[in-house]
C-alpha cells in the first residue's frame, strides 16, 4: 500500500538504535526524508547511512534532549529541515518500584520522558501550523495501562505522555495537525531475542524444544501468541504519519499483541 509519504521529511528523536532506528528506516522506505537524532554520533551517523540507502535525504542532529536549550535546538533544526513529521521516540527507562524510588527517580523520569516531548513539540508546532499539515506521534508504553510494580516512575511518566498527547490534539483543532500515541508491548531487543535463543537451544537439549511462543506465554503473555518487534511499532507510526491518517486523532494505539486488553 502507498502510504503517501513520499518527499515528507520527518524528525525521529532517538533513533540512534533500537525502536526509534527502525522507525526512521521504515519512514525512509515509504519515501520520507529523515532526521536522525541521538546523543552518540557514531550511531546516529549508522542509521543515518542505512536511510540514505533507501535513496532519501537523511540528515543527523545529535543532543541529549534534557539538556537546557537542546531539545529546542533540535526542534528548529528540524523546522530548517522542513520536517511535517515529528516522532517523540526518546525517553529513559529505569527500574525504581514504590519502596525504592526517591523523588529524584521520579523527577528523572518526567524529565527524561515528558519534558523533552513538550519542548520538542512547542518549538515545532508553529511551522506546523504554519504549513497547514503535520504530524505528533508520542511513543507510549503497555505499562500506561498495566503499571508495571517494579518500574513505577516510567510508568506514571509514560502516562502523562498519553495524557498530553490527547490534549495537544485537542489543542490542534482544526489545524490540519494531529496527534496520536503509539504504546508499544514487549518489544524484542537484542538482548532479549539472545536470552530466547539460549534458552531454546538450552531447552531443546534437554528435550523440552519450547518455541518462541512458549517463551512468550511465559514472559508476556497475550491473545496474538508471540512477542513484539520493533518493526510492528514502525508500522503503526508510518501508518498514523500517513496522509491516510487524517481522520485519526488523539488516540492511543496499543501495539501490544493484546497484552492490556480491552477497556
Amino acid at each position: 500500500m502507498d502510504l503517501r509519504l513520499a518527499g515528507q521529511g520527518a524528525l525521529v528523536t532517538g533513533s540512534s538504535a533500537g525502536i526509534g532506528a527502525t522507525i526512521a528506516e521504515m519512514l525512509a522506505d515509504e519515501g520520507c526524508e529523515v532526521l536522525v537524532h541521538g546523543r552518540d554520533a557514531g550511531a546516529a551517523a549508522a542509521v543515518a547511512e542505512r536511510v540514505a540507502a533507501r535513496g532519501v535525504r537523511a540528515e543527523v542532529v545529535l543532543g541529549d534532549l534534557t539538556e537546557p536549550g537542546v531539545a529546542e535546538q533540535v526542534a528548529l533544526t528540524a523546522r530548517d529541515f522542513g520536517a511535517r513529521i515529528l516522532v517523540n521516540n526518546a525517553g529513559p527507562f529505569a527500574e525504581h518500584d514504590w519502596d525504592s524510588s526517591q523523588p529524584s527517580d521520579w523527577r528523572a523520569a518526567f524529565e527524561g520522558n515528558v519534558l523533552p516531548t513538550v519542548r520538542v513539540s512547542q518549538t515545532l508546532l508553529p511551522s506546523l501550523r504554519a504549513h497547514g499539515w503535520g504530524r505528533v506521534i508520542t511513543i507510549g508504553s503497555r505499562a500506561v495501562r498495566t503499571p508495571l510494580p517494579h518500574m513505577a516512575t516510567y510508568s506514571a511518566a509514560k502516562a502523562a505522555v498519553v495524557n498530553m498527547t490527547t490534549s495537544l490534539a485537542r489543542h490542534l483543532a482544526g489545524t490540519g495537525v494531529t496527534a496520536n500515541c503509539v504504546s508499544p508491548g514487549v518489544i524484542v531487543t537484542p538482548s532479549l531475542y539472545r536470552m530466547i535463543e539460549e534458552r531454546a537451544a538450552a531447552e531443546a537439549d534437554e528435550g523440552t524444544g519450547r518455541d518462541e511462543a512458549d517463551i512468550a506465554a511465559e514472559y508476556a503473555p497475550n491473545p496474538s501468541g508471540r512477542l513484539g518487534r520493533p518493526q510492528d511499532i514502525a508500522a503503526a507510526v508510518a501508518y498514523l504519519a500517513s496522509p491516510l491518517a487524517d481522520y485519526v486523532n488523539g488516540i492511543e494505539l496499543r501495539v501490544d499483541g493484546g497484552i492490556t486488553g480491552t477497556p
